[in-house]
């Protein structure tokens, strides 16, 4: 994880074995959601420059990154395509909804948790793509490794847009991120009734692995 995602408090828990297990047992579902979260990244990115349309800085910088996520989203569906893995509509997992549940809803507030929440979902995906690669087939664990360094890269900015936000409006980053990276963990770790990249592990395997 990159020096910066440490020094805000990283992630607050790993992602669970059995996650990994169940999403390299299920390439197809797992690329299909990835290209949905590429999509939805690039969404996020956009959203955050039209509702804080005044920042300039921000403007400039997520304009680069929802330009890489789209590229990834590209990236994916051709790999999808050299498998033979067909595009589908998936239902949401509970991830982003309940991340975007805790935020606060009055400004300047708002907007640092926006972009705490950003960083945590870039450095998730991160970790995940890293612990993946080496279970996937070959093709695609190399594009995972390459995706890893890309996902950390966005942790940082949105981390350094945040730190910078709070500055100006005195907002204390440490503990916003402190709240918000612990339901992210949670989220990651809670056994899940649906596999997604962003999921718990599935509730099955995680009671078949309960020593009670």
């Amino acid at each position: 994880m990159s020096a910066l995602a440490a020094g805000a408090g990283g992630l607050a828990a790993v992602t669970p074995p059995a996650w990994y297990e169940a999403a390299a047992g299920a390439l197809e579902l797992l690329l299909v959601d990835h290209a949905n979260c590429e999509k939805k990244a690039a969404s996020s990115a956009l959203g955050l420059m039209f509702a804080y349309a005044d920042d300039t800085e921000l403007g400039l910088a997520l304009a680069r990154l929802a330009r890489e996520e789209l590229r990834h989203y590209e990236q994916v569906l051709s790999l999808m395509g050299r498998l033979g893995i067909r595009y589908a509509r998936l239902a949401p997992g509970r991830y982003a909804g309940e991340l975007r549940r805790a935020l606060v809803t009055h400004e300047p507030a708002r907007k640092l948790d926006l972009l705490v929440v950003g960083s945590l979902i870039e450095a998730r995906s991160a970790e995940r793509f890293h612990g993946l690669a080496s279970r996937l087939p070959a093709e695609v664990g190399a594009f995972y490794r390459g995706l890893e360094a890309a996902e950390a890269r966005h942790t940082d900015l949105y981390l350094t847009l945040a730190a910078r936000h709070a500055e100006r409006h005195a907002l204390d980053l440490a503990a916003r991120y402190a709240v918000l990276a612990a339901l992210e963990g949670e989220l990651a770790t809670r056994p899940d009734d649906t596999l997604r990249f962003h999921s718990g592990p599935p509730a099955a395997r995680a009671a078949a692995a309960s020593p009670g």
